[in-house]
């Protein structure tokens, strides 16, 4: 490779082999899935304190056997199974890659692959890495937030804050409340599973409608970006 061709910026080679892609189908599906996945959430917690509530009331002797029996093959039951719950947070973080790898290469076309700190690889990578998923998937998408502002300077709180919340639920406050739900001795048991099933799904709305909100003004960044550049 020639002086010429070593001289060129990062983003004007790459721009060369690449297109801009559209992000606001991909922001659209993720925001709906993940969306989705929130109401599961809250469904899970009525489910439990639905449980609680009718222990409670047959150990008061306002319930019978049958009804504490029910709960466990009602409708809200099956939403907590381990399929449905699986696949419910599959396709919201299917939808979520898909929309973060469209925005990456956006925003490495925007201001160069040098405005990252990760190789490409990780923005799907770094989710599955043990110990390394604590920490990049944040390098990642903070990246991705600079390189598509409009100015560079633009604070990242909001994911610094998404972040934050996200690893609480899935690393404090999940594993706890799954070690509750295993088990159900007595009816404090079955209160304080209902109450970490709360928390959690405070943790879990306020981190997914965060990240909402992260995806909607990054595309809306990206599409006015591109806007400009066509006329």
């Amino acid at each position: 490779m020639d002086g010429s061709q070593q001289s060129l910026p990062t983003h004007v080679s790459q721009a060369g082999a690449e297109r801009p892609r559209a992000v606001t189908g991909a922001a659209t599906a993720a925001t709906v899935l993940v969306s989705l996945a929130l109401v599961h959430e809250v469904l899970l917690t009525v489910a439990n304190w639905r449980v609680y509530l009718v222990v409670h009331d047959f150990l008061a002797g306002r319930a019978t056997a049958a009804e504490v029996l029910a709960t466990d093959s009602d409708a809200l039951a099956d939403l907590g199974s381990v399929w449905v719950s699986a696949l419910v947070w599959f396709a919201a973080g299917v939808a979520c890659l898909v929309w973060l790898w469209r925005a990456r290469i956006n925003s490495e076309l925007m201001n160069g692959a040098a405005a990252h700190r990760r190789a490409r690889g990780w923005v799907v990578g770094s989710w599955i890495a043990p110990v390394a998923n604590l920490w990049i998937p944040y390098q990642v998408v903070s990246d991705v937030w600079r390189a598509s502002a409009p100015r560079r300077s633009v604070p990242v709180t909001l994911v610094t804050a998404w972040w934050a919340l996200f690893l609480v639920a899935n690393f404090v406050v999940k594993p706890i409340q799954w070690r509750m739900s295993s088990r159900f001795d007595d009816e404090q048991d079955v209160l304080s599973n209902a109450n970490m099933s709360t928390l959690l799904t405070a943790l879990y709305v306020a981190a997914g409608l965060l990240f909402v909100l992260i995806v909607r003004r990054v595309t809306a960044w990206q599409t006015h970006h591109h806007v400009q550049d066509a006329v």
